[in-house]
């Protein structure tokens, strides 16, 4: 873990907050005196399913994937989180359960942290945040539903083509495997998309 972000993490952490509500400059003191950084090397979790998660993460660099594992150890992705993505387990960040993610470093990643205790008390002191991470977690929950019914109603090569269309900047990212796990499908079979739509 990192003992003091750099003033960008913090610049980037406000941008992302301003897009709905403004802070005074008093405001942000206290919103930064809330936050922790951490940092993660690749390869290493900053997350593990069966613990509480105690912290919501702001990536100020890096990429982290968000995972679970099937019965049969089967990795299904839930998200790949870059630069001004938020992340964690919101169920048991809220809700003060086991986690059931894990979160890992795809790239040596930075990021923000906002624990529970400080989350609550950010509401006290600054009531306006209510509605910022109001419309942060209804975004979040409207992308769970458009993914749920892409994969009920859409083909494996349109769900590959809306990732590439919304997220043109992360498919570089990511490997092969990782793509086919947030997909659901096999590597193998994201390679015939990927060769089919070459072709065209």
């Amino acid at each position: 873990m990192k003992d003091q972000a750099s003033a960008s993490s913090y610049d980037l952490i406000f941008q992302n907050v301003g897009r709905f509500i403004d802070l005074t400059d008093e405001e942000k003191d206290l919103f930064k005196s809330l936050l922790k950084s951490g940092s993660a090397k690749r390869k290493e979790f900053v997350m593990r399913p069966g613990k509480m998660a105690k912290y919501e993460y702001f990536v100020t660099k890096g990429c982290l994937k968000v995972y679970s594992l099937d019965r049969n150890g089967v990795e299904h992705v839930s998200m790949f989180a870059i630069e001004d993505f938020w992340t964690g387990d919101m169920a048991s960040f809220m809700l003060e359960q086991p986690a059931s993610y894990f979160i890992k470093a795809l790239e040596d990643s930075e990021f923000l942290m906002i624990s529970k205790e400080s989350f609550e008390g950010l509401f006290q002191k600054i009531p306006k945040f209510e509605r910022f991470y109001r419309n942060l977690y209804q975004r979040s929950l409207v992308s769970y539903i458009e993914r749920t019914n892409q994969g009920i109603s859409l083909t494996a090569e349109e769900r590959y083509e809306i990732f590439l269309t919304k997220y043109p900047h992360i498919a570089h990212r990511i490997t092969q495997k990782d793509l086919a796990a947030y997909l659901g499908i096999t590597p193998e079979f994201l390679s015939m998309i990927r060769s089919k739509m070459s072709k065209r």
